[in-house]
Parts: structure tokens; sequence; C-alpha cells
């Protein structure tokens, strides 16, 4: 019986939502799935995988064009596979505290197509980052990684767990 594939897609302005998608790809490896992370403008035909967790950067309260138009573009095959939908951002200790339902935007695109559940991760700005909103944060101090490495791989063997549960 050969591995079950799961396809991680991201939309990355920054950075910070295709660290999270490794993270999330790497997990899935881990449990015994082919998983394979690749950026949403790149993706083209979802058919070949059994599930699909695609994530976009929050910036303004939107996700990130690329990821939007994955979702468009593979719209009709991903309402026929387990689909799961993160989100990375925002960019302070907030995401800890309380569970952050999805922007309104991201919240129509999970009931159109079907995805089964959405998470937000925090953000990352850093001296690395050379996105503007991240260096307008910099200068104002308001600033860091707020990424949960525990969190992200928590998350991805829920994951794994309801599809290796799936026929």
């Amino acid at each position: 019986m050969k591995p079950k594939r799961v396809l991680v897609a991201y939309g990355s302005r920054a950075g910070a939502t295709a660290g999270i998608a490794e993270e999330i790809g790497q997990t899935l490896r881990d449990d015994g799935f082919d998983a394979v992370v690749l950026p949403a403008d790149t993706v083209t035909d979802v058919s070949a995988y059994d599930g699909v967790v695609l994530g976009g950067a929050l910036c303004a309260g939107h996700w990130t064009g690329k990821t939007r138009r994955c979702a468009r573009r593979n719209a009709e095959q991903l309402r026929h596979r387990p689909l799961r939908l993160f989100s990375s951002g925002p960019v302070d200790t907030s995401v800890y505290e309380h569970d952050i339902p999805p922007v309104r935007g991201v919240a129509r695109r999970m009931r159109k197509l079907g995805a089964r559940e959405h998470t937000t991760f925090g953000g990352a700005a850093t001296a690395d980052t050379s996105e503007p909103v991240a260096r307008h944060m910099m200068n104002r101090g308001k600033c860091g990684d707020f990424r949960n490495p525990e969190r992200i791989r928590a998350w991805a063997h829920h994951i794994g767990t309801e599809l290796g549960a799936t026929p």
C-alpha cells in the first residue's frame, strides 16, 4: 500500500507562510505521508493528491492573491478532496491568546470549497523581511516571529490522523 499524497500549497509575500507550509509538510512526511510543498502560483492540478492544505499570508485582512487564484483555479477539484486552510498572521501574540476565526474572505472561500477547517498561525516580521509593511513595523518596534512550531506540528499531526482514517 502506497502512502497518501498530500499537497501543501502556500501563498507568501514575505516568507512566513512558506515556513509554516514547510513545517506542515515535514511533519506529514514524518507521519508517513507523501507530502509535497509548493508555492500556490505553481499549482495547476490537484487531482493527484489525496488531501490538500492551502495557506496564505494575511495582509490588511485579505489572503495573498496567489492563494486566492490557486483556490479559484482548482475549485472544482478541491471540492472533491479533504481540504484544510491556514493563514499566517497576525504579527503579535494574539494568535496564542485565543482562536482567531478566518477573515471574511477566507471564511467565504472555505464555504465555497467545502474546506474542513481553518487555522490561523502567527506571522513573522523580522530584519530579514523585505515587505514594506514589515519594514514599517520594524521601524515602530513591533516585530518578531510569532510562528509556533509546536502548534503547527500539532495541527499537521491532526490532519494526518484524519487523512489516515479516510479510505
